[in-house]
């Protein structure tokens, strides 16, 4: 029997349920936060909701408004920039470390991944979550610690990216035989070669998130023709 949000009321679920809400975006960009209808709809008390917004006000997925009130934080060309200059830098050490690492078991699960994200591919939600799990296993195996932790604390932001980056049918299937050349690297025990391969995976991935961005957005103001690496 599933348990009803009303039982699971503690600060912990609140913050899950709107981090999910957020990185979806059924909490749009930009939308002020109204406790009230927000408690009433959740079944819990002002309390643990407003735990759960100072976390994610901490985390910068909420912006303070001068007059007291919280907004989702808005979608930004110099945000995703930034972010994914730093994923890249990690996304490569990480697969370095896991083509050191790896054993014939690993690069199993490797593979099957990869073809249920060639068989997605067509589909821009199930190419994001498909191409995701080929990462998330990568830093399974690579078992780097501090750059999976710096990788959970930027994850918040980055999921809200992840969709523009994958838009495109072509951008997809560049991904996927990006995908394919980082497994391959791993596979044959080559850290170097992974670690380029998914650094310029990650790169190509915020190219096309900040090409998307402006379509939507406009232009960073000042912004420039190229991204600084």
């Amino acid at each position: 029997m599933s348990t009803s949000p009303r039982r699971r009321s503690g600060a912990q679920f609140v913050y899950e349920e709107l981090l999910d809400r957020i990185q979806d975006m059924r909490l749009e960009p930009g939308r002020r936060l109204n406790e009230a209808e927000l408690a009433n709809e959740l079944g819990v008390s002002r309390t643990p909701l407003r735990e759960a917004l100072r976390l994610l006000l901490a985390e910068d997925l909420l912006d303070q408004l001068p007059t007291g009130g919280m907004v989702v934080r808005r979608l930004s060309t110099r945000d995703a920039a930034e972010l994914y200059a730093v994923r890249a830098r990690l996304e490569g050490l990480v697969a370095s470390a896991a083509a050191e690492r790896a054993v014939p078991a690993d690069v199993n699960r490797l593979i099957a991944l990869l073809q249920r994200n060639e068989a997605l591919a067509g589909l821009a939600e199930g190419a994001m979550e498909s191409g995701h799990a080929i990462h998330v296993e990568i830093e399974r195996i690579a078992d780097h610690a501090w750059a999976s932790r710096v990788l959970a604390q930027i994850e918040g932001q980055l999921a809200r990216y992840r969709r523009f980056s994958n838009a495109s049918p072509d951008r997809r299937e560049t991904a996927l035989a990006e995908h394919r050349g980082i497994v391959e690297s791993i596979a044959a025990g080559d850290a170097a070669g992974a670690g380029s391969r998914a650094e310029q995976h990650v790169l190509a991935a915020r190219e096309a998130t900040v090409a998307q961005l402006e379509v939507s957005l406009g232009p960073a103001p000042g912004a420039g023709s190229s991204l600084p690496t």
